[in-house]
Parts: C-alpha cells; structure tokens; sequence
C-alpha cells in the first residue's frame, strides 16, 4: 500500500491532538481508531467507507496512519494492555494471520455485520474480516515484450537481462513464486533460495517502494516485473504501457483485512467500521478506483471493470493459497534471506 504524509495526515493528527485535549484526554463516545495505510487506500476508506456510511451514524472515525510492521510492534506492545490505542486494524491475510497468533483480536463471530452471509466462504476467517482481494501476476510491457509471457520463470529470460523489476514490498510472494518454478511450494520456500540467485545473472533491478518502479516503469528502464495485479490497473489507468498474463503456475492472492483489537476502546464503533467496509457501495468504490476486488457476493462491478481486474473460475481453481502457519513460521528466515543473500 502506498503511503503519503499529507494533508490527510496532518488532519489525522490534528484529530489526535484534538482528542487528547478533551477532558480527562477521553475520545468521544463514537470516535473509532483505524489503525491503516495512508495514500490511496486511506482516502478511499474516507471516501467510500466513514464519510458516507459510517459519518450519517455519528461515528468519527481517525485514521492512525503507519505502515504494517508499525502496527504490528505496536499489536505487540499492546497485547497485555487493558485499553489499547487501536479499535480497528487492516493488515494482509499473511500479517493478520502471524498476530492472531497472540491473541490480540476479537473473535469475528461475535460480531454484528450485516453483510456477514456474502462474504465469500474462502475468505472467511474467525479473526478477520477480508476488505479486498487481487494476485501477483506478471506485467510486462507490450511495446517491449511483444510475445506475452506465460509466468514466472520468464523473469529469468535472458532476453530480458537488466529490464527485470522486483517490487522489495512482495518479497513474500516473489519468494513462493520463485519456489513454485523451482520444484517447491507453497509449503516450501527453500528451492526458490538458489533460483532466486540465479537471478542475479539477469541483473534485475529491486525497488524499495511500487511509486519507484513506476517511475522506472515510465521512463521504460524497466520492462517486466510481478506485481499485483490490481496496481497493474491503476499504473495502466496513469498512462503506463502494461499488460498482464496471469502465470501459469498459478497465481498467489492477496487479501487485505481488518480486525478488531481485543483492548479495543469503541468496540461497538469498530464493528460498524468492518460492517461498512463490507457494504456493496464500499466495496465497488475501491474496484473502480484501486483495481481490488470485492469480497462479498452481493457486490457486481461492472463487466469492463471484472475483465481488467477480475479472474476466471479456472484461474482462481488455480490460485496458490499461502500455507499461512508456515508463511508465519518462515517469514523470518525468507526476510533474513532476501536482506542478506538476494538484494545484496
């Protein structure tokens, strides 16, 4: 997700400081803290989500904007606390997973949403919400690369030597990506340690935020990366020349979700936050304009929008689910790997 300080977040604060000056330094009954990513993604929260559905209910809602590692030392920190500083919290399906580990969320049943029944059933989880969902394909440049490739193991092309992108943000998925074009799994990460080496001979470029490769994208340094395919679709609706395949190997998703702190101070406020994260409006305002699929059955997008950031049935009968014990279990290692080994 992309992160900008800003006007929003000069506000965001200001909103903070604001409740911190009230007496007793108490917030209002039904402020709620939505612990999120700035950007794109927290001014279509502002947009789709608290202005018109949760503002006419009374709920101001302050986003406390940082990045997830920021969110889950805080998660962390807070774990044993009576009364944490977060009501809501958005994570991936992989990082949600690893702190549900300790607790430290509400248990999804006990919730009162009303969207509940159209979530769908392979997104469901007893801890989480699913907000929005996309999956890493392969984007190329079709001026460049007039033959689409067919998946991953393109990247190694040697065609393609000093034109390749790795977004550092995906690591975890370039990692299983690797892995499964190497005789590995979604299980097992270890065959994708040499591949990913091997890499090194097509001098691929690794950048250390998506608004950079785009930028190199641009300037047509750079011609063909993994990537999630919702940004593909935003890059493309910038002016960028993309296309995408999805790899044959089969695709890994990504589900964005939020989940309620057990310290939670307004838990009444932040389940109503998820109930309208869940509302059909909601959801087809962030396909429209992020390229990131609904969650819910009940919310139809229209048929030119499905067919740049949807997948068949039979590409989603293809999709390579994370293992998510062994993700949480691994991820360590997969960073301590690509910090030491792969981007050096």
């Amino acid at each position: 997700m992309t992160v900008t300080i800003g006007r929003r977040s000069a506000l965001t604060g200001a909103a903070a400081l604001a409740a911190a000056l009230r007496p007793g330094g108490a917030r209002a009954a039904s402020d709620v803290v939505v612990a999120t990513w700035g950007g794109d993604y927290g001014q279509l929260l502002t947009e789709n989500v608290e202005r018109p559905l949760l503002t006419p209910r009374g709920i101001e809602a302050i986003q406390d904007i940082n990045d997830q590692n920021a969110r889950k030392t805080k998660l962390t920190a807070e774990r044993t606390a009576r009364r944490g500083s977060m009501d809501v919290v958005h994570l991936s399906d992989t990082d949600m997973f690893q702190m549900q580990l300790l607790g430290v969320f509400e248990p999804v049943s006990a919730a009162p949403l009303k969207n509940a029944a159209n979530i769908v059933p392979a997104l469901r989880k007893p801890y989480a919400v699913p907000h929005i969902i996309s999956a890493q394909v392969i984007i190329y440049n079709p001026e460049k690369i007039t033959t689409p490739p067919k998946g991953f193991l393109d990247l190694w092309d040697p065609r393609w030597r000093g034109r390749v992108a790795i977004p550092d943000l995906n690591f975890p998925s370039v990692t299983f990506g690797s892995a499964l074009i190497a005789g590995g799994s979604m299980s097992n990460w270890e065959p994708a340690r040499q591949k990913l080496l091997d890499l090194h001979a097509n001098k691929p470029t690794v950048f250390a935020s998506h608004e950079a490769l785009a930028q190199a994208w641009k300037a047509e340094e750079v011609w063909i990366a993994p990537m999630w395919l919702a940004r593909a679709f935003q890059w493309k609706k910038s002016g960028l020349k993309i296309a995408h395949v999805v790899p044959e190997e089969g695709a890994i998703p990504v589900v964005f979700e939020a989940a309620v702190t057990r310290n939670a101070q307004h838990k009444e406020a932040a389940w109503a936050y998820l109930d309208a994260m869940l509302d059909p409006r909601a959801q087809v305002g962030f396909a429209d304009r992020m390229g990131y699929g609904p969650t819910v059955t009940d919310a139809a997008l229209p048929g030119a929008l499905q067919a740049q950031i949807g997948f068949t049935p039979e590409q989603q009968a293809q999709f390579r689910t994370p293992d998510y014990e062994y993700a949480a279990r691994e991820n360590p290692k997969i960073l301590d790997f690509w910090i030491k080994e792969f981007k050096v």
